[in-house]
Parts: structure tokens; sequence; C-alpha cells
């Protein structure tokens, strides 16, 4: 009640502010149409905005953040002994065989060298129909098999021949099978990597309430090579921190389910938690693609709670290593928060539940909104007559401030934690290196927004006219990305780029910069995405620790087996 009420109090003020911007030439039609678009964006950079004060005010003010976040990992020490049995869930299709099980043979062996390897069993969810890929599973699970069979509970490798539900059909299905078998289980993706120490602590916090029903960790991206995949995770290592803190305190025990690096009590979640397919036809009918969120409104509904330990450490995952990659997920979530349109009137969920369901539409409804915002105000400039004043200065200014702002609130206020502690800063490279990566991240985050938004917004356009994507494999390894198919993917984005950029000069100056964080993005999104995928820039970047993460300074021992480019290059700098 009390987070809705300073969103919606804030949404008010920025609104006011809004009509003293278009006050001095009256109101018109394209006037009320930008105030009203100004009104849907909102909500979703105000919601970063008071989730990155809450978890800055947590970060510098409480004496124990977990106990006001997370009351159950608060009171469980590491010497409490494990007594339930986890099954460790590896959900994969057509994926890179050697990368899953090398990772998979590294948590193994970590929680063999615990002394708890026979409270877990590994079970490989595979989805895969390549005859290549899937040959190349069988051969990998066997040797797997014969070096751990006998020191963990259990070891099953199934791959069905078709994929019904997506991952969570393939998860459904284990549970209808084996869910019996263990109280937990632990969902990792193809990409997820977890140390023993984080699985035993999140084992530990479940076995300790018997109401917690999801337990997610924070997650973390791996060190990376990519420029791509640094400047993001860069961004995310400081964004996810205050947000999880802030939003932790008020989801409480209604919190969020990410789809991995996640513990779920194994009965309620077969119970209560099935996605049956949804009705009608076209993209947002039949499976469920973005699962998770749903999942745990399920769970909250059925009583048991679900929350996320908003701590860092032990639980990683890969980033997208191109842009073209990161914008393909993103489609994908897209879609899938799109469908919770036909979710949001479910019976007997908890009102925060519905609220974050609204919540993940609106992160994505936010972006035509962001776009038709910029191009009605372009149309409203060309209109006016020379020497009319259609916008007070001051207000309008005012306005564009506080929109990025509120955007960059959860990164901002990371930063300003991480500045005030110097040895958050020394894990950072330093303040030089910290205030570095910062700016240049900055910089590329205001580049990205644009062309984010406009993929958003031809997505929306593309699911309202029936069509849909599909949910094929993810590339992960570092490459780069030609010129041809970065101008494939991209021209949409530069042409709208050079069309707006060329109005707002012809305007007038003023007009132009006013209106740069929205052109000059889709302008350069075809260079930028070739400059951020070249493994020259990547490995440059490496080796001056530029946008460096503090698994580089200080490299925990878990990640030495993974054998990451982007530590070796660390390790090789004299």
């Amino acid at each position: 009640m009390l987070f809705g009420l300073l969103v919606f109090g804030s949404w008010l003020a920025m609104m006011a502010l809004a009509v003293a911007a278009f006050a001095p030439g009256g109101y018109g039609a394209l006037d009320i149409a930008i105030l009203a678009l100004v009104a849907v964006y909102l909500p979703w950079s105000l919601l970063n905005f008071w989730n990155a004060l809450i978890g800055f005010v947590i970060m510098r003010l409480a004496r124990d953040p977990l106990a006001l976040t997370c009351p159950p990992a608060a009171t469980v020490s590491d010497d409490q002994p494990i007594t339930a049995d986890t099954a460790i869930l590896m959900c994969i299709r057509n994926e890179d065989t050697e990368r899953v099980f090398r990772n998979i043979a590294l948590i193994l062996e970590d929680l063999v060298r615990s002394g708890t390897g026979a409270h877990f069993a590994l079970h490989v969810l595979s989805d895969t129909n390549r005859a290549d890929v899937a040959g190349a599973e069988e051969a990998a699970f066997a040797a797997l098999r014969a070096r751990f069979d006998g020191r963990v509970k259990a070891l099953d490798y199934r791959r069905r021949a078709t994929n019904p539900g997506f991952k969570a059909g393939n998860i459904r299905e284990f549970c209808e099978r084996r869910g019996h078998e263990t109280e937990f289980a632990l969902v990792l993706d193809a990409d997820s990597f977890m140390a023993a120490d984080r699985i035993l602590r999140m084992v530990r916090i479940a076995q300790s309430d018997p109401k917690l029903g999801i337990l997610q960790s924070l997650t973390v991206g791996l060190p990376s090579a990519s420029p791509l995949a640094r400047l993001f995770q860069f961004g995310m290592r400081l964004g996810m921190r205050s947000y999880t803190l802030g939003s932790a305190w008020w989801h409480a025990d209604c919190g969020p389910y990410w789809g991995h690096n996640a513990l779920i009590r194994l009965a309620p979640f077969t119970r209560h938690c099935h996605l049956p397919p949804l009705p009608g036809q076209g993209p947002l009918g039949g499976d469920i693609m973005s699962h998770d969120q749903v999942e745990a409104v399920l769970m909250r509904r059925a009583g048991y709670d679900v929350r996320v330990v908003p701590e860092e450490g032990g639980s990683y995952e890969e980033n997208p290593p191109t842009l073209i990659e990161f914008i393909r997920r993103d489609m994908r979530w897209c879609l899938g928060n799109t469908q919770y349109l036909k979710l949001v009137g479910l019976p007997g969920i908890r009102p925060t539940s519905r609220f974050q369901l609204i919540v993940a539409v609106v992160m994505f409804a936010a972006s035509p909104a962001f776009i038709a915002m910029w191009l009605l105000a372009l149309v409203a400039a060309h209109r006016a007559a020379p020497g009319e004043a259609w916008l007070a200065a001051g207000p309008a200014l005012g306005l564009v401030a506080l929109l990025f702002a509120t955007m960059f609130a959860p990164k901002i206020m990371t930063a300003l934690d991480v500045l005030a502690r110097p040895a958050a800063r020394a894990g950072f490279g330093g303040t030089a290196a910290f205030l570095g990566g910062l700016l240049t991240e900055t910089v590329f985050a205001l580049l990205l927004t644009p062309i984010s938004a406009l993929s958003h917004t031809m997505m929306l356009a593309a699911v309202a006219c029936g069509r849909t994507v599909g949910w094929t494999a993810q590339v992960r390894d570092a490459h780069a990305v030609p010129w041809r198919e970065a101008a494939a993917r991209f021209w949409p984005h530069t042409l709208l780029g050079a069309v707006a950029g060329l109005g707002l000069w012809s305007l007038s100056p003023w007009a132009f910069l006013f209106a740069t964080p929205l052109f000059l993005g889709l302008l350069l999104a075809i260079p930028l995405t070739v400059l951020t995928s070249s493994p020259a820039v990547g490995r440059f970047m490496v080796r001056t620790g530029w946008c460096r993460i503090p698994e580089e300074v200080v490299t925990p021992a878990e990640l030495d087996g993974l054998h990451l480019p982007a530590l070796a290059i660390v390790k090789a700098k004299p």
C-alpha cells in the first residue's frame, strides 16, 4: 500500500510538471496525446526510482538488510546440517554440450567436496531435437555418470521427443515422473553456474521455513570478453543491487521467480503450479512462454511464500554476447510478458501478485509510449508557428531530466553506495576504474534505450498483427557480427534515427539537442552492434580493466574450472 502511494504520488507530481510544460501553447489534440503517452510511460520509470531509493536506504541505513528483505535468510547459519534431498534440474535444448556438462561436473564436484553429495540428484532434462546434439549429450552424460555414480544421490538423463509447454512443460514432466523423490529442486538454465556454498545456503534457508515455496537467488553475470556483455553486466551489477533490495522489501513473501538459479519446493509446485495452455489462437494463446512469474503467483496463491535472497555471490549466468542476441532474447520476453494480459484476472491471487503481472506488461508497453511520445513531440514542434513558444522550457527540461533520472535510478543509487565504501570501490578495480566504467556504461545505456524501445514496439506491433517468435537456442559464445548482418537486423532503427535527426535539425538546434537521446542511439544501431561484438575491443577492455566486475579483481575459486576467456586474459596480464 505504501509503495503504491509513493508511486502514485510521484506520478501525479510528474504529470503536473508535464502539464505545465505544455501550457504556453494551450492544449490541442496533439498535446493531449503526448500527455497521455507520458502518463503511460511514467509508471515503469517511477517503479525503478522507488525500488532503487528504498534499496539505497536499506543498503546505507539498515543494520541487517536481510532481516528486512528476506527474514528466513537472516536466521540461518552455515553450519546447520543438510537434511533434505534436492534434485538439480538442468534444462537444455540444442545447447553447447561441452559447456553444459562442464558446468554441471564442476557443481557436482563442489557439492561432493562439501560432504553433501548424497543429498543431491542430477536430472538432465533435454528437449533437444537435433540428432547430432542429442548424441553428444548422451555421450557426455555417460562420462558424467561414470565419474559421479555412487558419489551423489542419483544421476538421470531424459530427452523428450517433442517439447509441449517449452521449459515449463519440461519441468512439469519431471515433477509428475520423479518429483516425489526429493523435497526440493534447484532449477538451472544451460548458462547457469552456482557454487556449492550458495546452493547449500539456499537449501538451509528452505529447510528452516516449511512455508517457503520458491527461493530465488540474485544472479550476476560471469566475466566475459564480449564488449556487449561487459557493458551490460557492469550496468546490471549496479542496477540489480538497489532494485532487488527495494523490491524485495515491499514484495516480501510475494517475491519474483526468474526461472533459473532458484530453489523450489516440489510438492506444492507439482500440486499448484501447473500451467495449462492459454485459450485462443495467435501469439497470445497456447503455451505460456514466460512461465516463471506465473508459477510464483500460483505458488503464493496456494499459501506458500516466494522470496528472493538479495545478496551477491555464488550464483551466475551468461549474458548475450552481441546486441542481436540481446534483442532476440528481449523479443521472447516481450511476447511472453504480453501473454500476462490473459492472466491478470486470475481468481484468488494476491494483490501484490496481480500488480506484478501488470508491471511485467507495463515494462514493455512503456516502449511504444516512449517512441510515440518523442515522435509526436517532433510533429508538434514542426507544426508550431515560427517563434511560437509551444513548450515552457523550464518545466520541459525538468521533465526530461527527471525521466532519465528515474530510468537510471537503480544504477545511480548503487553507484553512490559503491563510492561511499572503499572496499566496494576496490572490488571494481578502484575509484578511477569504477567511474570510467560507470561513464562508459551510462553512454551505452543511453544509446541502447531507443534501440530496445523500437524493437519492443515492432514486436508488439507484430503481436497485434498475429505474428509470433520462436524460442530457439541462444548463441552464447562471443563472436564478431558482420556489418551485413547488423544492417539486416537494424536498418529500420537507422532509418528512423536518420529521419528524426534530420527533421529535428531542420526545426532548430535546440530541438535537435533536446531529442538527442532518441535519435542518436537509433542512428548508431548498426555500428554499435559491430563495435560491441568485436573480439579485439573485448580483449582491450579486459586488459585495461574497462567495465571490470569484482570477479575479475578477486576471482572466486569456483570459477577457476570454467576457463573463462576473460579471466584467462586477466591472468595473462604482466
